[in-house]
């Protein structure tokens, strides 16, 4: 147990001590603040984005597009916002109409004008927004947007519709989506409000991409550590005082401390990043209430992630063991790091299909349950039956791996030379019992 602790501690401050590491640690946390405060940073760039757009159109012309464009204005005062119209007197002709309002354009006086066409079959006239801006389509599809709203209004109220009646029509209808379980025919049933199935679906985003991280972070250390070692003949000396097994958990165990200590890092970084006055106050009109997470949710969270982490952990140091070289880590590894890659797509692209048939039968299947299984638990109405089963075949197949890849691993770390076939690393296997 004293080795197995030493290598524990060997490998944490040896890859603690690493520049590359460092670095590579810190440029990730500068990352992380930068794309927190993005939002800030970019409406620190936009100063003007609240500020009132004022569109002009000519008042006093044709008498269909002056009335479009008054109708227009007086919308728009009354439901206030960030566009604002001004009426310019008409010089006599469209040529030097326009040129009256391309002048005021030119002097910031408006942010954009409009030019009237020919009456279509909506009963208002063509209408075209010009500016300056590049591919400036806001101000277009709030035009339009209101010109809806004032020809379904004048419709309306040629209807004859008393101010009530079209008041209750306009009125908004809010439905609320719950999901219920429980014995309905009692008439007694609990269920999660939106609210609730909002919050836990961010847990279950945060767990799921904590642990693909945690996997790919951990994964290509381990099994980099583990190719260094023998490319540099360390691991002949390591294992005169430490036996291949003890080095291998060790590994693992130490590994396990630094991606939780890395991770912890970005958290806290994120979290004081988050608590900056600007960003709280975002966060404040979410309303987000962290009380209403299912406390079973984070429990089974949590065994998820140590079983898929120390499952994946265990073949990556295997697969690790039997490579000589660096240069073909890559391709070892790579059958490891799509099965990753499959485990969180499935869970990430079936956010709105929990209940699918792929992510029922996934959630069984041990490479894929520590993410696909965290979808259903918080978005589902799962039997703790299920839950079971999942998690006993998960420890089984994390029983196995142990098994073979502690073989793996004692044979293949004093294996030199090309990367050993499954023949003959099998043959190999045989001279050792675990």
């Amino acid at each position: 147990m004293n080795n197995f602790w030493t290598v524990v501690r060997f490998t944490v401050m040896n890859k603690l001590k690493a520049k590359a590491f460092i670095i590579s640690t810190l440029v990730f946390l500068l990352i992380i603040s930068v794309v927190v405060n993005l939002p800030y940073i970019i409406m620190q760039f936009q100063g003007d984005s609240d500020k009132v757009q004022t569109i002009g159109y000519i008042q006093d012309g044709d008498p269909v597009a002056a009335s479009t464009g008054q109708q227009l204005e007086q919308y728009f005062t009354q439901m206030g916002g960030s566009l604002q119209f001004k009426g310019f007197p008409s010089a006599g002709d469209a040529a030097s109409d326009e040129a009256t309002l391309k002048s005021a354009l030119d002097a910031g006086e408006l942010y954009s004008y409009l030019q009237f066409g020919e009456v279509t079959d909506s009963g208002f006239p063509q209408i075209t927004v010009k500016s300056e801006k590049l591919l400036d389509y806001s101000v277009a599809s709030q035009i339009e947007a209101a010109l809806h709203i004032i020809r379904q209004n004048h419709i309306l109220q040629e209807s004859g519709l008393t101010d009530e009646q079209m008041k209750e029509l306009q009125a908004p209808i809010v439905v609320e989506a719950v999901q219920i379980k429980g014995d309905l025919s009692t008439g007694e049933s609990t269920g999660k409000t939106a609210a609730e199935q909002g919050i836990n679906m961010g847990v279950i985003y945060f767990m799921i991409f904590f642990l693909f991280m945690a996997v790919m972070i951990s994964g290509q250390m381990i099994a980099s550590e583990v190719t260094a070692e023998k490319s540099s003949r360390v691991m002949e000396v390591l294992i005169t005082s430490v036996s291949p097994l003890t080095s291998m958990f060790g590994k693992i165990m130490g590994m396990f401390v630094i991606v939780i200590l890395q991770l912890a890092s970005y958290l806290a970084v994120g979290a004081l990043n988050l608590s900056l006055p600007h960003n709280a106050n975002m966060l404040s009109e979410l309303n987000i209430d962290l009380s209403v997470i299912d406390p079973m949710l984070l429990v089974f969270s949590g065994l998820y992630f140590l079983t898929g982490f120390f499952l994946f952990a265990t073949l990556y140091a295997a697969l690790g063991s039997i490579v000589s070289r660096t240069e073909d880590l890559g391709s070892a590894v790579m059958p490891m790091t799509f099965i990753s890659l499959a485990g969180f797509y499935i869970a990430i692209f079936s956010i709105s299909t929990p209940d699918s048939l792929l992510v029922k039968i996934c959630s069984h299947i041990p490479l894929f349950s520590p993410f696909v299984m965290v979808l259903r638990l918080g978005l589902t109405d799962i039997a703790l039956w299920e839950v079971l089963v999942s998690l006993g075949i998960l420890l089984v197949t994390i029983y196995l791996a142990v098994v073979v890849s502690a073989k793996i691993y004692r044979t293949g770390v004093l294996m030199y030379g090309k990367r050993p076939s499954f023949k003959e690393l099998r043959k190999a296997m045989k001279a050792y019992k675990i």
